[in-house]
C-alpha cells in the first residue's frame, strides 16, 4: 500500500520503480516485520508479565515443564500486528486473495485470543471447550473456502506433485477439502506449540517454502516453464509470506529456548490456519504434507496415541503424545529435540522443491 502512495505521488522518480518488484517488495515486508517484532517485542513481553498473563501448564505433562508456568504467553499479538502492518505496507492493496489471508489471520487470531484469554483468567490449560473452538475453526475456514470457490479465477483442480498431466477436478469436493487443509493445519501447529521455539522455526521454514511457490505461481513465464498452475495476482502472497518469515525470526528472538515469550493459541492457531490458506490459495495444498510434514507428524502422533489407546483400553503408543514429549521422556534434553526437529523441517522443505522439476 505504502509504495502505491510513492509511486503514485513521485511517478516521475525513476528508481522508485523498484518498488512495483514483487521480490524488492517481499524482502521489504520480512525486514518490517522483523524490526517491529524486535522492538515492540520487549514492551509486549513486560506488559504481559505485568499482566499477569502466564503460562498454565498441565498436571500430566513433563515435569520439567512445571518450571516454565509464569512464562508470559499470547506473544501471538506481537506476532499478528507485525504480519498485517507489514504486509499493508507493501503490498498491492486491491489484490483480493491479500485479504482474503488478512482475513485469516485476524478471525483465527481472535478464536485463539478467547481460548488464551480463558486459561489466563480462569487459572487452567483448558480454554475454549473443544467442541466451541472447533466449531468456530470451521466457520471460519468455510467462509474462505467458500470466497476462494465462488471467484470466477479460482480453479478446483487439483495439482499432484510429480504428476504433470494428473489434474482431477474436486467440483463442489474441493470445499470440505480445502476447509480439512486450513483447519487441520491450524490445529496441527497448536499441537506442535508445546516447546521452546519448536513451533515457530518450522513455520518459518513453511512460509519460505510457500513464499517461492507463490511467487513462481504468479509468474506466467515461470508457471508455464515449470508446468505448474498459473494463478494472476497470487504472487503478492509472497510479500505477505515475506512479512510472516520476518515477524517470525523477530519472534523467535524471544521464543528461543529459554523462551522469554510463548505464543499460545492466539498465535500457533492463526499462524496455521493462514498456511493452510496459503497452500490452497497458491494451488499447492498436497504439497503441504511435505512442507508442513512435521506439523502432520505431530498431529497425527496425537490422533494414533488416542485411538490406540481407546481401542486397548490403556495401552500408549508413544510415552506422551505429541510426539515431541515421547523424545523429552526418553531423555533427549529439550533443545536437541527443538533443533532434530528444526532439521527435519528444513529437510522437508528441500524435498518439497523437488516437486517442482520431477513432474
Amino acid at each position: 500500500m505504502l509504495y502505491k502512495l510513492f509511486y503514485y505521488f513521485h511517478a516521475d522518480v525513476s528508481w522508485l520503480n523498484v518498488f512495483r518488484y514483487i521480490t524488492f517488495r517481499t524482502i521489504l515486508s520480512s525486514l518490517t516485520a522483523l524490526v517491529i517484532c524486535l522492538v515492540f517485542g520487549p514492551w509486549i513481553i513486560r506488559k504481559l508479565r505485568a499482566m499477569q498473563v502466564g503460562q498454565q501448564i498441565r498436571e500430566d505433562g513433563p515435569p520439567d515443564h512445571l518450571s516454565k508456568a509464569g512464562t508470559p504467553t499470547m506473544g501471538g499479538c506481537l506476532i499478528l500486528p507485525a504480519i498485517v502492518l507489514a504486509t499493508l505496507f507493501w503490498v498491492d492493496p486491491l489484490n483480493a486473495y491479500i485479504w482474503l489471508v488478512v482475513f485469516v489471520v485476524i478471525f483465527f487470531g481472535a478464536v485463539g485470543f478467547a481460548d488464551d484469554y480463558l486459561k489466563v483468567s480462569k487459572k487452567n490449560s483448558r480454554g475454549l471447550r473443544p467442541g466451541a473452538k472447533f466449531a468456530f475453526q470451521v466457520v471460519g475456514g468455510l467462509l474462505v473456502v467458500l470466497i476462494l470457490y465462488f471467484h470466477p479465477e479460482f480453479d478446483t483442480h487439483l495439482n499432484i506433485p510429480f504428476f504433470k498431466n494428473v489434474s482431477p477436478d474436486l467440483g463442489m469436493g474441493y470445499i470440505p477439502f480445502a476447509l480439512f487443509i486450513i483447519v487441520g493445519a491450524s490445529n496441527a501447529v497448536n499441537l506442535t506449540d508445546g516447546l521452546d521455539g519448536l513451533a515457530i522455526s518450522p513455520l518459518i521454514v513453511a512460509f519460505a517454502s510457500y513464499l517461492v511457490f507463490a511467487y513462481l505461481a504468479g509468474n506466467v513465464k515461470t508457471a508455464t516453464y515449470l508446468q505448474i498452475p498459473y494463478l494472476p495476482g497470487v504472487g503478492e502472497i509472497s510479500v505477505l509470506c515475506g512479512a510472516l518469515v520476518g515477524a517470525g525470526l523477530g519472534f523467535l528472538w524471544y521464543n528461543a529456548y529459554p523462551a522469554e515469550v510463548f505464543m499460545g493459541d492466539v498465535g500457533s492457531l492463526s499462524l496455521g490456519a493462514v498456511l493452510g490458506t496459503v497452500a490452497v490459495v497458491t494451488k499447492h495444498e498436497l504439497v503441504l504434507i511435505l512442507v508442513g510434514g512435521l506439523f502432520v507428524f505431530e498431529a497425527l502422533s496425537v490422533i494414533f496415541q488416542v485411538a490406540y489407546f481407546k481401542l486397548t483400553g490403556g495401552q500408549r503408543i508413544f510415552r506422551m503424545a505429541p510426539i515431541h514429549h515421547h523424545f523429552e521422556l526418553k531423555g533427549w534434553p529439550e533443545p536437541k529435540v527443538i533443533v532434530r526437529f528444526w532439521i527435519v523441517a528444513i529437510i522437508l522443505a528441500l524435498l518439497s522443491f523437488s516437486t517442482l522439476k520431477l513432474r
